[in-house]
């Protein structure tokens, strides 16, 4: 469990990292670049879900 929860959040902290990297530095340079990186991290939340919640059922 402790195994999963930190792959969950070093999942979402990428997330989160992204998505304000785009939006304060890389989109004074390039504003298709910073729309890439939302669009990048707008795909990781539900890999991160699934990493969550991977065999549940299970004790680790």
């Amino acid at each position: 469990m402790r195994r999963r929860k930190l792959a969950y959040g070093i999942m979402m902290g990428t997330c989160l990292t992204f998505i304000v990297l785009a939006w304060t530095v890389v989109r004074l340079y390039s504003t298709a670049a910073a729309i890439a990186m939302s669009v990048f991290a707008m795909i990781i939340p539900p890999f991160a879900a699934v990493v969550a919640n991977w065999n549940i059922d299970r004790r680790d």
